[in-house]
């Protein structure tokens, strides 16, 4: 045989097998069976259902169990509903939010507002009406000033004066009060933290007095000094109706200068020697001129 149709016929074969043996890997890793991927560990975690304000009592309806990532299971968290419930939120918590335990106070710690007032501290609620209550801005966690409108003891005109600042609000709600004929009335009412006499100032001044809010900027610490205001200065500082007119001064009159006169000359004398007697005698002018 022809020795150049061998060499054709050995590299054609080459060529065959390499090609045949690339054909054959991708066909076996194209019917190969896809591993099966791992899905991560996850884990219970109490969600908030609802959103859960300062002073609320945890109760079933207010949380819902979700699913996280075990390693990203935050710290403080709760697996179990059973471990939240009847437990006060001393701090605001959104929907959705995962339920912490720096978010609620130890059980035994009591229920409402009991936990989050401070040692030393008192929680105490004024009335107030919709002016008064800031048309119902004033929400918890923000800060203002009480001023009580009222007559004093010593006077005689009615006066406004500031007589507490930078009050932290606890809550801010509607209770039901029954007014002077019995009947149940809507009055809204403001929680106010203060110390043990800001309490007994706010709770003469809601007695004797009506008491008004003023919001204020919470990063405003400074105590500002105002000394009140009464009727006659809202007025132009004129005297209200029924009090007696003001009396008019008189002009004040200078006394005039006392005119002194003169004193009367002196009168003429004479003098009488008479031997070794000396004597002085008055004229009289008058006389004079008379007997002249």
């Amino acid at each position: 045989m022809d020795r150049r149709f061998l060499t054709v016929l050995g590299v054609s074969l080459v060529f065959a097998l390499v090609i045949a043996s690339i054909f054959y890997q991708l066909t076996a890793r194209a019917g190969a069976p896809k591993k099966v991927e791992q899905q991560p560990d996850t884990k219970d975690i109490v969600l908030a259902a609802r959103p859960l304000g300062v002073g609320a009592t945890v109760t079933a309806d207010d949380v819902r169990i979700g699913k996280v990532i075990t390693a990203a299971f935050p710290k403080g968290a709760f697996s179990k509903v059973e471990e939240v419930l009847d437990r006060s939120v001393i701090s605001n918590i959104l929907v959705d939010e995962p339920v912490l335990d720096g978010r609620l106070a130890a059980r035994g710690s009591g229920v409402g507002l009991a936990p989050i007032i401070p040692v030393g501290m008192r929680a105490v609620s004024v009335r107030v009406n919709d002016v008064a209550g800031v048309a119902g801005f004033v929400l918890p966690g923000m800060r203002v000033d009480a001023l009580v409108t009222g007559r004093p003891p010593t006077g005689s005109q009615t006066q406004t004066t500031t007589f507490l600042q930078n009050l932290l609000v606890l809550s801010a709600g509607t209770t039901m009060q029954a007014d002077s004929k019995g009947q149940a009335i809507q009055a809204p009412n403001v929680t106010l933290l203060a110390t043990p006499e800001q309490a007994e100032l706010l709770t003469l001044a809601n007695s004797e007095g009506r008491i008004q809010l003023v919001l204020r900027n919470g990063s405003d610490q400074v105590i500002a000094k105002t000394f009140g205001k009464d009727v006659g200065e809202l007025y132009g500082g004129h005297k209200s109706h029924g009090e007696a007119p003001a009396v008019r001064a008189r002009p004040r009159v200078e006394p005039r200068p006392v005119v002194v006169p003169p004193p009367p000359p002196p009168p003429d004398q004479v003098v009488v020697i008479r031997g070794t007697q000396k004597s002085v005698e008055v004229v009289n002018n008058r006389t004079g001129e008379g007997g002249r």
